[in-house]
């Protein structure tokens, strides 16, 4: 598969913070590079840093956020670039936006139990959240919720990240968005 040939797509990651979401973004990313395909990863930290800087975390700025990396994964799947994206994305509705708006949308369920992404906690987020120190945190004091039927499911207290990946990776190469690894 040439870059000619190649579909753009939509890998949409959500998932709490700390599921893995990220560490399977960056093998995701690195495998299809080695494919040789176009890809852009966004990932919920880097683009906060940049491209939504100005908002918060209220319903209505996380809907904002949302609504801006749809434009810019619409932008690039349209033009067929994989785009793999990793963002909480709490809301079932948000998720629904996303889908209705890029090209070939895949939904992936970055799955982890509430208590193990809280041991996970490399940032020091659910302590400051259980603390009431920050507001509007998904899982703990603002909603998650789950996808209704993800195209993947990964559970990753039950997964390594390379499992994880190479069941995204497999998927991918049955719906034919991606060609399959050469052995």
């Amino acid at each position: 598969m040439n870059h000619q040939e190649q579909p753009g797509f939509v890998v949409w990651m959500t998932g709490l913070s700390g599921a893995g979401k990220t560490t399977i973004a960056l093998i995701l990313e690195e495998e299809l590079r080695q494919r040789g395909l176009k890809v852009e990863r966004l990932d919920g930290d880097v683009v906060r840093e940049g491209l939504t800087r100005d908002l918060g975390f209220s319903a209505a700025d996380r809907e904002k956020n949302i609504e801006r990396v749809t434009f810019v994964a619409k932008l690039l799947s349209r033009n067929g670039v994989a785009c793999i994206c990793s963002f909480i994305s709490p809301y079932n509705s948000l998720r629904q936006h996303v889908k209705e708006n890029v090209t070939n949308y895949v939904q992936v369920f970055v799955d982890a139990p509430l208590d193990t992404v809280i041991e996970r906690d490399v940032k020091g987020m659910y302590k400051k959240a259980i603390a009431g120190e920050i507001p509007n945190f998904t899982g703990i004091s603002d909603p998650f919720e789950p996808p209704i039927a993800p195209f993947i499911h990964v559970r990753t207290h039950l997964q390594t990240p390379l499992e994880s990946a190479g069941k995204i990776l497999g998927d991918l190469e049955d719906m034919g968005l991606i060609p399959p690894a050469v052995v």
